[in-house]
């Protein structure tokens, strides 16, 4: 079930990551390692979810990956340069991060000033990925008036709309409800079938990682590093049936739950850490 982190020769990469160590100070006299050796390929068009605990500095790779921040040691090459907040590059966040004061097409439009594109085709494009995410009828709204899964929508149009190579997603779902939450995951695999922008996605969601993805990146927590990479061999379209349903699904889910217990109940930071699952003071 283990594969390579590399990609075959010859593949069109988006990122390449090598070796990379980062940092973070904790008190002016001791750092915290957030990230140790982390080395990983994601190939252009690809669907790369980063799955594990909290504090496996998942949030942290995604920064590496946008330019914000710098890698201590190692190389990180997005589209064969060092990275760097571009067009390019989308970035969707846990948060909506709406504009409170501007409608549905207002906060798309907002997006697209960046690009060399003329006001016309700027509105006509904010429109058109308003449509596709079913909000066409919402396009006056402020963000005030719709509901949470409805600023999810206009943050992923707003996301997708400059139609970048690579989308860097942090928890986009993580703040909705479930059965919105599953919605949103059909969007998003629609537009990524549309779009085929390489993605890395950050869950802590076992299902939501093998409804998304072609390759889930098991991270293992303080410091985080990859312990396992997983090639989810599922048919797509996976909207177009219940992929839980199947048995090579069940075996994946039941072999990364696994996989995420045995990391959090070995980790010496975790507050699961010696507890006596059993005491009924712990329960």
């Amino acid at each position: 079930m283990t594969n390579t982190q590399s990609v075959a020769s010859g593949t069109s990469l988006a990122i390449s990551v090598s070796g990379v160590n980062k940092a973070f100070a904790s008190r002016p006299d001791a750092t915290v390692l957030a990230l140790s050796n982390i080395s990983l390929d994601v190939e252009a068009g690809a669907f790369v979810t980063l799955l594990g605990p909290s504090g496996c500095g998942k949030t942290t790779l995604l920064r590496l990956l946008d330019g914000l921040i710098a890698p201590d040691t190692g190389v990180i090459t997005a589209f064969g340069a060092p990275p760097k907040p571009s067009p390019r590059i989308g970035f969707m966040f846990q948060s909506f991060r709406l504009i409170p004061w501007a409608t549905v097409l207002g906060n798309v439009e907002f997006a697209l000033r960046s690009l060399p594109i003329a006001a016309a085709e700027r509105r006509e494009r904010a429109m058109h990925y308003i449509e596709l995410v079913g909000l066409g009828r919402f396009a006056k709204a402020y963000p005030h008036e719709l509901s949470g899964g409805m600023k999810q929508r206009v943050a992923l149009a707003r996301a997708f709309c400059c139609e970048p190579e690579l989308m860097l997603m942090d928890e986009p779902f993580a703040s909705i409800d479930a059965q919105t939450r599953e919605l949103m995951q059909i969007e998003l695999m629609r537009l990524w079938n549309r779009q085929k922008s390489a993605v890395v996605f950050v869950t802590h969601s076992v299902d939501e990682a093998l409804l998304l993805s072609d390759r889930i990146v098991l991270m293992g927590p303080r410091p985080g590093r990859i312990m396992e990479t997983v090639e989810v061999d599922l048919p797509r379209p996976r909207w177009e049936y219940d992929a839980r349903a199947l048995p090579r699904y069940i075996e994946l889910r039941q072999h990364l739950s696994q996989r995420l217990f045995d990391l959090v109940m070995n980790d010496p930071h975790s507050d699961f850490y010696g507890r006596d699952l059993g005491s009924s003071a712990n329960r």
